[in-house]
């Protein structure tokens, strides 16, 4: 279809958002709507899993709906604890994480290999995270980047709305080398934090590995919503 249009559910932030963040329309070469769920900042979603935030999801999911997208994502992968009653709430395809393409990675790999996650906090990471998209039994190892500054200060805290790329790239690779030297068979990266997409390319230069994201997901939604005829089909 050629007015297919993949909605987005936001969470209530001022930093600047790169090409390849999700929140940037310039990544994608097809229209985006977003909706803003107001008082649902970086802290109550990802460190306090608030579960008053459920409804207001639901509202926006709804209204997304209602303007005619033909799918709903979001801009916290955290928001996978609210995976399927989100999903429940509406009659289109909604997916609130990277983090669901898990299972997925899994299998492509040797069962010799681990998943490795870049995730926003690896503290606020828990089991019913995974459990929500049945990648509790998983083997994976963790990479969080609470502990960095400007990661910190900009994005979870939200002290400043500049965001300095080049400080906040240098941070990423930091974490994610020490994710690598640690675990040598990692076999491929999931990014769980949707403003770590723009650091994709740098973070597969580094490791040699596929990387995946909430992009990749996004462009694969998008694609089976908007299949064209072959050369040569009717």
């Amino acid at each position: 279809m050629a007015d297919t249009r993949i909605g987005v559910l936001c969470l209530d932030t001022a930093f600047t958002k790169f090409p390849g963040h999700i929140r940037n329309p310039s990544t994608f070469d097809f229209p985006v709507v977003y909706r803003v769920v107001h008082g649902a900042t970086p802290h109550r979603v990802v460190t306090e899993a608030d579960p008053t935030l459920l409804d207001p999801f639901i509202d926006a999911a709804r209204e997304l709906e209602s303007e005619g997208v033909q799918a709903i994502t979001a801009a916290c992968g955290f928001l996978v604890i609210f995976q399927q009653r989100l999903a429940d709430s509406v009659r289109i395809p909604l997916y609130t994480s990277s983090l669901i393409q898990l299972p997925l990675i899994h299998r492509m790999l040797p069962a010799t290999r681990k998943v490795g996650l870049l995730v926003a906090d690896s503290q606020a990471l828990t089991r019913r995270h995974l459990q929500a998209i049945g990648g509790e039994s998983i083997p994976i190892c963790v990479a969080g980047m609470a502990a960095h500054p400007e990661f910190r200060e900009v994005i979870l805290e939200g002290r400043r709305p500049d965001l300095d790329s080049d400080r906040l790239a240098g941070e990423v690779i930091d974490e994610a080398s020490r994710l690598a030297a640690h675990n040598p068979d990692m076999g491929a990266l999931l990014i769980e934090c949707t403003d770590l997409v723009p650091y994709r390319h740098a973070l597969q230069t580094l490791l040699g590995i596929p990387v995946f994201d909430i992009v990749t997901l996004t462009n694969m939604v998008y694609n089976t919503l908007s299949h064209k005829p072959f050369h040569g089909e009717s």
